[in-house]
């Protein structure tokens, strides 16, 4: 167990870096605790830090667990707000690679041999490097093009030291109590790990790319790369070169003529098949993970997707009551979109279910038949959460992956096509999709399948209220854990903030 003062000093050398770039200006607000706004202060001094925070440089200058924990923030604009937000969905973690010879050993312990049995030859230059891994391009035995892609030396190592602080501080934060406990910062440390542990893992990478090809089977313009399951190991990835144009490369994209509106069509179209159809998709469909592949043997300009580390799921049952909110707030039935919160459970059963549809209406009726491109998104967003915080909304860590895609999508589709609107080209498929679930028939059948799974799960809850019944004689049940206890914003006691001031001050003299 990592002492708290180590934690406390790894916190003011990764503070000291942030606030180079300006990134810890918004913890100087009066509205931070005192032991955050000391902090964020002394940190900055002699710094030169820009007025103007620059959030994605100073988590690149923390280091890889912080760009990835980056990556993470830019899906919760309700804990570090649009603006932040919209600066980290830049950062794609690109970085210097390491020369080839440094990842051979572990190319070659995944491979049980050498690599030179596997491969007629790997090009030592990479395509491409990130914080957690590094891609190469190579050449089969068989002769079969490919992309390589292996974990940088010692990254699990890394990352367990800085997730561990992570959780630290995240739990000592929700312990302040009120706003920090209903944005529920552990959560969302909880979810990042959970995406670092699926990114350590290249063979879960492999399993997602192959489930979402069998997801995207309707969509034939849309191209997931096959995996060579036997040269992928738990530190290796190898699958197919998609041989295309990566689309955050302009230059080469205005030179090739294709259908721009048909692309960006294939584009929301997959993404609906993803998310609304299936439930399992992509959650990282930037620019840099998309190719546009030429036209060729008879295919007109078809997309390619790489870079599977981060998906996102939601249950059927979740599905269903998106699809409902959604056209309830396409017809304005705010009522019925207020009681399906409820039902949902995402708004706690004390506060008025018509409270709440008023709330709704002052945030729906200005953008109602209006296009996107005309929607101010950040007032859209400011009475979103205003509303969540005044009716004591829990956070859906889901629904906010889900939300993140859906604007990257949005903008992707807008570099293919300036004049299309996301939401014109998603309205038949969600049309459909809300007919088919949600009429007579999907109902039924829903209803006759619940009443089947409470059937089968009779006897397990018959077993445990035996369990659950005292015998005389039998020793008490355990205690159920105590919750975290809450503090008073002031960080009640004056040992933090003197150790984060006299902390803060060796960082500037030695970090």
């Amino acid at each position: 167990m990592t002492a708290t003062v180590v934690h406390i000093w790894r916190m003011l050398v990764w503070g000291r870096r942030l606030a180079r770039h300006g990134a810890l200006r918004p913890f100087e607000s009066v509205r931070a605790p005192r032991a955050l706004r000391i902090i964020a202060r002394v940190s900055r001094i002699g710094t030169g830090a820009p007025e103007t925070p620059d959030f994605a440089a100073g988590l690149g200058a923390v280091g890889p667990a912080a760009i990835k924990l980056g990556q993470a923030l830019a899906t919760r604009p309700d804990l570090i707000g649009p603006e932040a937000a919209m600066d980290l969905v830049r950062l794609q973690d690109s970085l210097p690679p390491l020369p080839f010879s440094a990842l051979e050993d572990s190319l070659n312990a995944g491979l049980g041999g050498r690599w030179q049995d596997r491969f007629q030859s790997i090009d030592p230059v990479a395509v491409g490097a990130a914080s957690m891994a590094q891609v190469h391009r190579g050449l089969t035995t068989e002769g079969r093009q490919v992309a390589i892609k292996m974990l940088r030396p010692g990254i699990e190592e890394k990352l367990a030291r800085d997730i561990e602080t992570y959780e630290w501080g995240a739990g000592y934060i929700e312990t302040l109590g009120g706003e920090f406990a209903r944005l529920r910062p552990r959560a969302v440390i909880a979810t990042f790990k959970g995406w670092t542990d699926a990114e350590l893992d290249l063979r879960r990478e492999a399993a997602s790319a192959s489930e979402l090809a069998e997801t995207l089977e309707g969509e034939p313009d849309f191209i997931v790369p096959g995996i060579d399951w036997a040269r992928s190991s738990r530190r290796t990835l190898v699958i197919d070169w998609i041989d295309g144009i990566k689309m955050n490369d302009s230059e080469a994209l205005a030179a090739l003529d294709f259908d721009r509106r048909k692309l960006a069509v294939v584009l929301v179209n997959g993404f609906l098949a993803q998310a609304i159809a299936q439930g399992f998709f992509h959650a990282d469909l930037h620019q840099g993970n998309l190719f546009v592949i030429p036209p060729r043997d008879g295919h007109e300009a078809r997309l390619g997707v790489i870079d599977f580390g981060i998906m996102g799921r939601i249950n059927r049952r979740a599905r269903m009551y998106l699809a409902e909110i959604l056209y309830g707030l396409v017809t304005g039935n705010y009522k019925r979109v207020a009681e399906i919160h409820f039902e949902a459970g995402y708004v706690p059963g004390h506060h008025n279910v018509s409270a709440f549809a008023t709330a709704l209406r002052a945030v729906g009726e200005p953008i109602r038949g209006k296009r996107a491109k005309d929607v101010n998104i950040t007032q859209l967003l400011d009475g979103l959460f205003a509303i969540t915080r005044s009716f004591d909304m829990a956070v859906q860590p889901h629904l906010l992956l889900l939300q993140k895609t859906m604007v990257m999508v949005e903008g992707v589709a807008l570099t293919l096509d300036p004049h299309v609107n996301m939401w014109e080209v998603a309205e038949p498929y969600v049309r459909d999709w809300v007919r088919d679930e949600l009429g007579p028939e999907a109902r039924i059948a829903d209803g006759l399948m619940l009443n089947l799974k409470a059937l089968a799960e009779l006897p397990r809850v018959l077993r445990q209220l035996i369990d659950r019944v005292p015998i005389e004689g039998a020793a008490p049940p355990l205690p159920p854990l105590a919750p975290l206890p809450v503090r008073r914003a002031g960080w009640s006691g004056w040992w933090l903030p003197l150790m984060a001031g006299v902390g803060a001050t060796l960082v500037f003299w030695f970090g």
